[in-house]
């Protein structure tokens, strides 16, 4: 009788420890022990046109529970840089990654992309222009170029006969910016405007050599964040001949210049939820049995004026951008 009653105690403490093991695992497991590492490359990373899209990375982490790791990466990639910063965070250990795509990396991120889940932060453009069916979070990049367009036309009655236009960006060949120059070019065709475009290369001039080689315009329209800064530091200092600047606006640095007035209108991708959508993409492809391709995700943007900054929904736009 003693016998069987410290055989069940013993029972007792042995299902007790293994009860506390367990329970001790699957906490360690919640705390991130195990958790899917999604990787993101983009350019320029430090720079504040991404705030709002790592909060969204950061919050998309937390509610889906995985690691992401942002790259620091300089101003410019190049095509053999990113493929190798790629295989690089795969080497440490990376389930998936999340890339802002250079021309020339569409053959090697398809390859990979039949090995992991891969989201682009926008399209890319394959060899021979066509575009390629890697899954992106994407703006639609048409309706920036052509809402911006639209607003310009709205401010001059839609009388720009005779009127210059210069659009500035800091890329010529990404699918984005060709987007949205199509979008300005087709809404403004046949209202007499002479429309002109020049790309900043970085690596190639000083922005004060580009900026002064510039022709004189009425009006900017500056396709990226890069491109609407240094707008809109020209303007301030009166050195654009009195050129009405509109353009897209991804930080905080750009939105000054809307609320100072050297910026007229800018169209405001929402990066939050580009980071945000980005990860659940590549989540939702790497947790998938069997595992399947990732998948679009649309990705909206806003208008926005000076008058309209404090605005409660613009309000909130602008608090992605500051964290």
């Amino acid at each position: 009788m003693k016998n069987s009653r410290r055989i069940f105690i013993l029972t007792e403490i042995v299902l007790g420890i293994m009860l506390i093991v367990l329970s001790l695992l699957m906490i360690r497991e919640r705390n991130g022990a195990d958790k899917d590492k999604i990787s993101v490359i983009i350019e320029n990373s430090e720079d504040n046109q991404w705030s709002a899209f790592k909060y969204g990375l950061q919050m998309a982490a937390e509610d889906l529970g995985v690691e992401v790791f942002v790259v620091s990466t300089g101003e410019r990639l190049m095509a053999k840089e990113e493929t190798d910063l790629i295989q690089e965070e795969l080497n440490y250990g990376a389930e998936g990654v999340i890339v802002q795509p250079v021309t020339g990396t569409e053959d090697g991120l398809k390859e990979m992309e039949k090995k992991i889940p891969i989201m682009l932060v926008e399209p890319v453009v394959g060899a021979q222009g066509q575009h390629t069916d890697l899954a992106a979070a994407r703006t639609d990049d048409y309706a920036i170029g052509r809402n911006l367009a639209e607003e310009l036309l709205k401010d001059y009655g839609g009388n720009i006969e005779g009127k210059s236009l210069l659009i500035l960006s800091e890329t010529g060949d990404s699918e984005a910016v060709i987007n949205r120059q199509k979008g300005i070019g087709e809404t403004l065709q046949g209202t007499g405007v002479k429309i002109q475009w020049s790309v900043y290369n970085s690596l190639q001039q000083s922005k004060e050599v580009f900026m002064g080689r510039l022709p004189k315009a009425n009006f900017v329209i500056a396709l990226d964040d890069g491109s609407l800064t240094m707008a809109g530091e020209y303007s301030a200092a009166n050195n654009l001949h009195g050129a009405v600047v509109y353009g897209v606006a991804r930080s905080m640095e750009a939105i000054y210049y809307l609320d100072t007035g050297s910026v007229e209108c800018v169209a405001v991708p929402d990066d939050f939820n580009l980071g945000y959508q980005s990860v659940a993409g590549a989540v939702e492809s790497l947790r998938t049995v069997p595992r399947r391709k990732a998948e679009d995700r649309q990705i909206s943007h806003t208008i926005i004026r000076r008058e309209e900054l404090f605005l409660k929904e613009n309000q909130e736009i602008l608090y992605t951008m500051g964290q």
